[in-house]
């Protein structure tokens, strides 16, 4: 949706209001909204597996519940370990901002703290789990600017471009619990957020009307001045910030969904046949029973069954094919790490300590993976950056809008140690000892200085020994 046809609506007979009331029904509806629900559902281990129920056809021919027989509902988060992998892998270590400007550097290195680590870390499990996290722009009590994370769900970006690169306002939807008297009551609010204004609104029976409990002014946030007045003020960008799993801003579970319910579903079928099925089935001749339900039931209790005098109960051998069920789950789980471009910790191929190329290879999915998380990172980063600037210049401080400013994203990254230390062992004399001690797995930051002072002390062995006067002088 472009802003442009929110416009053209506008100058039609809709209103803004009714506009955006239908936007907001369309995103209700819409696959996007459903499959960020499912992105979060999974992650937090409530597969479609948990609504199975055994069913088997009636009398009436129509399909029926049947709740005497196992139903095991095994589920394997294989949607969680792929999310935490990746977030983990690129986000957990802190993020290093460079720039040149060292006054400039300290400002930033204030504002990405280990508290924007922690949020920036949720935001990437937010992008993985729905396609695209948001972020909003504001200032505390203490006038200090800072980052709220939002649930993707709640948003509904209107953009200027195709590409998705350019934000010209949003809608944000959500619920808040209100009292009214004694009676709970659950309310939805509705924000629309553009370049030049706010509008707040509380949506009652399908219709929206003003939120009488909403800051009166318009603006994007509002300062007080020293004599006490308070002053609205807009930014000239929308003030919320979005970070995307890749381009195409479609989650995780798109891609893996289908498997990972496939592998439910077989695990939890295979465990229901070892629970449900004998080793053998029966053959009931001149059964001295009412039903089939009895004969289970007394086979059950008693191990036994009555019969009449020309009756009997045969076996016949219930053999499960072990090797298709395994061939099938094996093939379904390497398909999961494949197409979740992930690293299966369980794989063959770790046990034989592979070497730093072996690792490579077998990170060489969840490393294209992040290259592409990192790539849409760094664009969000950058549009931050012009939030933090522009609060410099309002806050009447250094305009920074000229400096270089790159951002290192420090993976966590798996090596081979004796590899690692035999190739700074062969770099010797070839690089400097201080390029040779930043790449070696157990070097400290202050290596060197260690070194240094080991040296020292193994040159003098008796640093404090006292030396009397006139030792060695013969009188």
């Amino acid at each position: 949706m472009f802003i442009k046809n929110i416009i053209d609506g506008a100058n039609s007979a809709m209103s803004l209001e009714e506009i955006i009331q239908e936007e907001i029904k369309e995103w209700h509806s819409s696959t996007e909204k459903q499959l960020m629900l499912d992105g979060e559902r999974y992650y937090k281990g409530d597969s479609d597996i948990l609504k199975r129920k055994r069913t088997a056809i009636g009398e009436d021919g129509e399909l029926e519940e049947v709740k005497n027989l196992a139903n095991n509902k095994l589920v394997h988060n294989f949607v969680r370990k792929l999310v935490d992998q990746k977030t983990g892998y690129l986000l957990s270590k802190p993020l290093t901002v460079l720039t040149e400007n060292e006054k400039y550097k300290e400002i930033l290195d204030d504002f990405f703290n280990k508290s924007f680590m922690k949020l920036i870390k949720n935001l990437g499990k937010d992008a993985i789990n729905k396609g695209i996290a948001w972020a909003q722009i504001y200032y505390n009590e203490e006038g200090e600017l800072r980052l709220k994370r939002l649930p993707s769900e709640e948003i509904i970006p209107l953009w200027k471009d195709s590409e998705h690169t350019k934000l010209d306002a949003v809608i944000r939807i959500y619920e808040v619990i209100v009292y009214e008297g004694k009676n709970k009551k659950t309310v939805q609010k509705v924000e629309y957020w553009d370049t030049k204004q706010v509008l707040r609104y509380v949506n009652e029976n399908g219709k929206l009307i003003s939120d009488v409990e909403a800051p009166e002014d318009t603006g994007h946030f509002s300062m007080v001045d020293d004599k006490g007045n308070k002053k609205s003020f807009t930014w000239s960008k929308v003030p919320f910030i979005y970070f995307k799993y890749n381009d195409e801003e479609q989650p995780l579970i798109k891609f893996v969904k289908s498997l990972a319910d496939d592998y439910d579903r077989n695990k939890s079928d295979n465990s229901n046949n070892l629970e449900d099925l004998p080793n053998s089935i029966y053959v009931i001749k001149n059964y001295d029973g009412t039903d089939l339900g009895d004969f289970r039931r007394n086979m059950s209790l008693y191990r036994a069954v009555k019969i009449t005098d020309e009756g009997g109960v045969d076996t016949k051998s219930l053999d499960i094919n072990v090797e298709a069920y395994k061939t099938h789950i094996e093939q379904t789980r390497r398909d999961i790490y494949e197409f979740g471009r992930g690293v299966d910790t369980q794989s063959d191929k770790f046990g034989d300590s592979p070497s730093g190329i072996a690792l490579k290879f077998l990170y060489n999915d969840l490393d294209m993976d992040c290259n592409i998380i990192e790539t849409e990172f760094q664009a969000s980063l950058e549009y931050l950056l012009w939030f933090i600037d522009q609060h410099l210049i309002n806050t009447g401080q250094v305009d920074f809008t000229n400096e270089n400013v790159e951002f290192i994203f420090n993976r966590d990254t798996l090596i081979n140690e004796t590899d690692s230390i035999n190739n700074c062992k062969a770099s010797v004399g070839i690089i400097s000892d201080e390029t040779i001690a930043s790449n070696h797995p157990w070097a400290a930051k202050d290596e060197l200085d260690k070194m240094k002072k080991q040296k020292e002390e193994e040159c003098n062995p008796y640093p404090d020994f006292p030396l009397s006067e006139g030792v060695g002088n013969e009188e």
